[in-house]
């Protein structure tokens, strides 16, 4: 990710409260990926003062609350390769590619966090629909007509009830986005 901005700031950056907000909510998961790069907490503490200086500088760049961790993990990793690159006299230092490596686990670990946030607010979605609407939306996903042999039972014809299963899916989309939102404020 580019650290300067030459063009034009972006239409809906973050707010200076929204800034701080964030990056108060964030720090102890900043202050633990750049622990996991540097070999001590003595240089956390340095990598992240000159890390919130640049996310503050950049932060037009960071257009909504969500991307806020990764924009800043970002930020954070460059600021420990340029304090490692520092250290390079101590034996202890790992290789960029280790740290790379690392850093690529701790994303993916992350990312596995959040898809069972959503599979989560998915269940609690789809336990709130009436009995009969939830086997609809599933129907599709037990196999192979299964929507047509509901839409015979039904009375109906295969093409109403995936228009009916297209609104559930909708209204559980939404669901699950007002969670995850309340889940992260």
């Amino acid at each position: 990710m580019n650290l300067e901005s030459n063009g034009p700031e972006p239409q809906h950056s973050v707010s200076e409260a929204d800034f701080v907000r964030l990056f108060a909510r964030h720090e102890l998961a900043l202050r633990n990926y750049a622990r996991l790069m540097l070999p001590d907490w003595n240089g956390v503490d340095d990598v992240l003062q000159d890390a919130s200086i640049t996310m503050w500088e950049n932060r037009q760049q960071l257009q909504d609350e969500s991307g806020f961790l990764p924009w800043g993990k970002v930020i954070v990793r460059h600021r420990c390769f340029n304090a490692i690159a520092k250290m390079r006299r101590d034996r202890l230092v790992l290789d960029k590619n280790v740290l790379e490596l690392i850093a690529s686990e701790e994303e993916a670990e992350s990312e596995s966090e959040n898809l069972v946030s959503i599979q989560h607010s998915l269940a609690d979605c789809l336990g709130k629909l009436p009995p009969q609407r939830r086997e609809l939306v599933l129907a599709p996903y037990r196999g192979a007509g299964e929507v047509k042999t509901l839409a015979e039972q039904a009375g109906k014809t295969p093409n109403s009830l995936y228009k009916i299963i297209g609104r559930l899916r909708a209204r559980l989309s939404r669901c699950v986005e007002e969670k995850l939102r309340l889940e992260i404020s």
